[in-house]
């Protein structure tokens, strides 16, 4: 399987990334992104695009690939929606509309969160904006797309959050992790548990198109089995 990994260099995409490069069914690993990631692996493949509405440059690469896993994101807090709009959706639509021209089979993983609208209508500009670029995925004619919403998700391996205020939310939950794992199991994943069940999808589908924190757990327990949970 060849695969992308769009936002590598974030928390989600880390784990993503660790996940395919370890996978022994994963051929290529081409990752997307404003800067180098400063990563070797055979399997690596790393384009840098200072534009990424624009990927004509890299249209090469992307050509022949088997799914996409679109992880990048940033915080919504202190922007405008505008502003908001032009990273979280017109980059999105950048990717889909780019790569369902190029690789109408392929399976396309979206990374939004838990609480997204895609009503569009709702009063939240954060959940109204992922809506939207969900929406755009859907549309955009590609032989299956799932969109994870994760809520709490543990890091894993060493990976870290970019954004500071995550990594102080982390410190203070870490604690209390376990316990959370404990009383509601499925309210809790971690980076390792995404980066399997993308995999899963991309390979076996899923019974539903939208995917929350307990469906990626049992996805990602299917992968390590070699199991379908697909009907």
């Amino acid at each position: 399987m060849r695969v992308i990994v769009v936002g590598a260099s974030g928390m989600v995409g880390q784990g993503v990334l660790r996940e395919c490069l370890l996978d022994p069914g994963v051929e290529r690993v081409l990752t997307v992104g404003r800067r180098p990631l400063g990563k070797t692996d055979p399997k690596l493949v790393d384009r840098t695009v200072p534009d990424l509405t624009d990927l004509s440059s890299i249209e090469g690469d992307l050509a022949g690939s088997d799914a996409c896993f679109f992880c990048l994101g940033v915080t919504s807090v202190g922007m405008t929606e505008e502003a908001y709009r032009k990273v979280t959706y017109d980059i999105t639509a950048a990717f889909a509309k780019t790569l369902a021209r190029l690789n109408p089979g392929l399976t396309f993983v979206f990374v939004s969160g838990r609480g997204t609208d895609d009503t569009e209508k709702g009063p939240t500009m954060w959940a109204r904006v992922k809506g939207a670029a969900e929406n755009v995925v859907r549309g955009a004619g590609f032989k299956a797309t799932f969109m994870f919403r994760p809520g709490f998700i543990q890091p894993l391996h060493g990976i870290t959050s970019r954004t500071r205020a995550y990594r102080v939310l982390y410190m203070v939950l870490w604690p209390i992790v376990s316990l959370m794992k404990l009383l509601s199991p499925r309210s809790v994943t971690t980076t390792e548990n995404v980066g399997r069940a993308m995999l899963e999808v991309a390979r076996r589908g899923a019974p539903k198109g939208v995917l929350e924190n307990g469906d990626i757990n049992d996805l990602a327990r299917a992968s390590r089995a070699g199991i379908s949970v697909s009907s």
